[in-house]
């Protein structure tokens, strides 16, 4: 009897367990959102103060553009190339000189991270949003001068009007590069280089992979697109400009 007992009490535990289930298929289908879907009257009043001050604020002229600037109005630089890169250097400069007293040699972005023209005419907080819709945080990666040659070597094959500032570029009719200049000094051997540039890059995007491994790497808490709206309120009518700091001859 003793036996029989602990042996009834396994068979009923089993006999109890859960039999285990999968799932065999899922389904699932589309609802198109549309005007006749009525909206909650309660839900829109609560949201409507919000909604107004968004708008207002995203409509709030900030600067003036003296002509239509986009990304295709130059070969190898164009106007809100260079402007993108001249405000993200500006802009990062006191940021990174005040956490590590040293300053920023160069800028450099990528020619799709532009997304938008800029008209002209007032400049708004939505223009900002426009250009730079994405989250993209700035950093500052200290690199080696055999990186920095890779750096202006890719800007050479890419062929491309990828922003740059705080470097001077000149290639030759075969787009070898014909000279290069860091704050218009040559590159020197066994020196480091301090690049201002975006996370997305800074990660390998656009197989920029000479940023990948950095001397020393600043985070800095700022996003372009919010420098761009601080560098907007600082300027009465933005520059827009081809300057000859990326050519071929």
């Amino acid at each position: 009897m003793k036996r029989f007992i602990p042996l009834l009490a396994l068979f009923l535990a089993f006999s109890c367990a859960k039999e285990k289930q999968d799932v065999s298929r899922i389904e699932g289908k589309r609802i198109n959102i549309t005007d006749s879907i009525a909206a909650n009257e309660e839900i829109e009043a609560y949201i409507q103060p919000f909604r107004e001050r968004i708008q207002e604020d995203m409509q709030k002229v900030l600067s003036y553009a003296p002509k239509d600037m986009h990304k295709r109005d130059g070969e190898l630089e164009t106007t809100i190339g260079n402007l993108m890169a001249d405000f993200v250097k500006l802009q990062s400069e006191p940021v990174y000189k005040k956490r590590t007293g040293k300053s920023i040699d160069i800028c450099l972005l990528n020619h799709g991270g532009i997304r938008a023209p800029i008209a002209k005419g007032p400049i708004t907080t939505q223009t900002a949003f426009n250009v730079m819709p994405f989250e993209n945080s700035i950093v500052v990666a200290e690199l080696t001068a055999e990186n920095v040659h890779a750096l202006v070597n890719y800007l050479a094959e890419a062929k491309r009007a990828h922003p740059i500032a705080g470097l001077t570029i000149k290639l030759n009719n075969d787009f070898t590069v014909h000279e290069a200049l860091v704050n218009g000094k040559p590159i020197e051997d066994g020196k480091t280089y301090t690049v201002v540039t975006s996370d997305y890059l800074q990660h390998g995007g656009d197989r920029m992979y000479f940023l990948q491994d950095p001397v020393t790497l600043e985070v800095l808490d700022y996003k372009i697109r919010n420098a761009m709206i601080d560098y907007f309120k600082t300027v009465d009518t933005i520059p827009a400009k081809l300057d000859g700091r990326f050519v071929k001859l």
